[in-house]
């Protein structure tokens, strides 16, 4: 129905403006006069938001500071500490710690910002994040007592977890209990993920069964951390158990994600039915327009081997969600790759790229890594070229997926050549290095068969991203003895003719 009076009002206006229907007079002189005043003078350009002034700058080297300085200096921008407060929040959401700590230093040194005890909580989290626990332990200690509320506490403690700090977290926990802090699932729930962490899944419920003696009522979070631990044991009896304690609490709504984790643990536990009993549940319980659970559905199917779910709930996703981003198509495109549909998945990258998604490389890099678990090295370097051709330049980290291929099958010289292209482009702090074991291997090859000036030339390419080291100095002293002998033997032959 919307669209239907979507499609009338468009059909009204553009009759209007054709001269098909009539203009009611009032509303003509007022267009008149307005027509000529627009045509004399083009209505103020809007002012950039400072969002989306600073959404686009995502890499992590990117100091946000200035461009905050600079667009607050242009007229009719005004800085709030309220919006400032929620860029910080959302630069964590979106996992860019580095810029969302240097904008609350800043916001917090320049007084736009005046901290209450959440907000020194979120800068002890990302100080502890960026620098270490002994950083954030500092910042925690300099706090004033007034300041030293259960929010900085739980920061810490979520440090010291973070980092798989049992007796820290184990005493911090309990001065947190001592000086009654802990009144809510998230203490408790931070030293589960703690237990579950460092493998000891056993513990975890016994942390459940603390949180309920002490009066907490455990939330969903709680009960997933618990499923799963016992998932993981394969202890199914426990598993579901506590799935029909969750589902008879009255104050638990359980979500499609508890259903995901029970379906992911009966996977593992190669209970079919089971699994898909828990699918269909979650997805009665998920959202329609969910992005996100399609998409974990989706890969659930698809470890299961189920390619009509997973082409069903694809579809379903294209339905009901009103755009697909890139994360979509890269969660699909791994599913359909494990169910080895590489013509399905070309199909769908060509989807992609004809998308007005923004161009990512970690969308075909998914493709390319199926190419080289299935030994589809020529397709892997016809994606590339046809890249290349198209004026977008790969990343490292895609002539790098292709070089391991070559690696594996033993072609180290192919592979020499795709690291050079791979270290040619290489962006420092970024999260590709090459591989160690294939680098070796290079230079072995180097030094054995490649020329002086050709190891020179990788080694300047490569120590950029690896530092100096003794497989380096080795190959180039290998390859120049090398050439000396060569020399030495080219010198030596006329003389052996002439003494003929």
């Amino acid at each position: 129905m919307a669209s239907l009076f979507a499609a009338t009002r468009r059909l009204l206006s553009l009759g209007r403006r054709g001269g098909l229907l009539p203009v009611p007079p009032s509303r003509a002189v007022a267009t008149s006069s307005r027509s000529n005043s627009a045509e004399e003078r083009p209505p103020p350009a809007r002012p950039q938001s400072l969002q989306s002034t600073l959404w686009p700058l995502g890499h992590p080297g990117t100091l946000l500071v200035p461009e905050i300085e600079l667009w607050a200096a242009r007229p009719r921008n005004r800085l709030r500490a309220v919006e400032l407060q929620r860029i910080v929040r959302e630069l964590r959401k979106r996992r860019r710690h580095r810029q969302a700590l240097e904008v609350s230093e800043w916001m917090n040194l320049k007084g736009h910002v005046k901290f209450l005890p959440k907000d020194h909580a979120i800068h002890l989290d990302l100080i502890g994040q960026i620098h270490g626990v002994g950083a954030a332990e500092t910042y925690f200690n300099n706090l004033s007592n007034k300041d030293k509320t259960e929010k900085p506490y739980g920061a810490l403690l979520n440090c010291y977890t973070r980092e798989l700090l049992v007796d820290k977290a184990l005493a911090h926990f309990q001065n947190m209990k001592g000086l009654g802090f802990v009144f809510s699932t998230l203490p408790y729930n931070n030293l589960m993920g703690l237990y579950t962490n460092i493998g000891q899944h056993e513990r975890v419920p016994s942390v459940m069964a603390e949180m309920k003696s002490d009066g907490i009522v455990p939330d969903n979070f709680s009960y997933r951390i618990c499923i799963n631990s016992y998932g993981t044991r394969a202890d199914f009896f426990g598993l579901e158990n506590t799935l029909e304690e969750m589902e008879c609490e009255p104050q638990i709504v359980v979500d499609w994600n508890t259903y995901a984790v029970v379906a992911s643990n009966y996977i593992k536990g190669d209970q079919r039915e089971k699994a898909y009993s828990a699918l269909r549940k979650a997805e009665a319980k998920m959202d329609k327009k969910d992005a996100d659970a399609y998409s974990h559905l989706i890969s659930l199917y698809g470890h299961l081997g189920d390619k009509s779910e997973v082409k069903r709930l694809w579809a379903l996703q294209m339905l009901n969600c009103k755009r697909y981003i890139n994360k979509d198509y890269t969660n699909m495109l791994a599913v359909l790759v494990k169910l080895d549909e590489i013509t399905e998945a070309e199909d769908l990258l060509k989807e992609w790229e004809s998308s007005k998604n923004a161009f990512d490389f970690q969308v075909p890099n998914v493709l390319l890594t199926g190419y080289r678990q299935k030994d589809l090295l020529d397709k892997a370097e016809t994606l590339l070229d046809g890249f290349l051709k198209k004026g977008k330049t790969p990343p490292s980290t895609s002539w790098g997926i292709v070089a391991i291929g070559y690696a594996e099958k033993g072609d180290v010289a192919k592979a020499y050549e795709l690291i050079k292209n791979a270290l040619c482009v290489y962006v420092p702090n970024t999260s590709w290095i090459p591989r160690p074991s294939m680098i070796e291997m290079i230079l072995k090859y180097l030094g054995d068969e490649g020329e002086v000036k050709d190891v020179e030339a990788f080694i300047s390419l490569l120590k950029v991203a690896v530092p100096m080291n003794s497989d380096m100095t080795e190959a180039l002293s290998r390859a120049r003895a090398r050439e000396e002998r060569k020399a030495e033997e080219a010198t030596e032959a006329p003389r052996e003719d002439n003494i003929a």
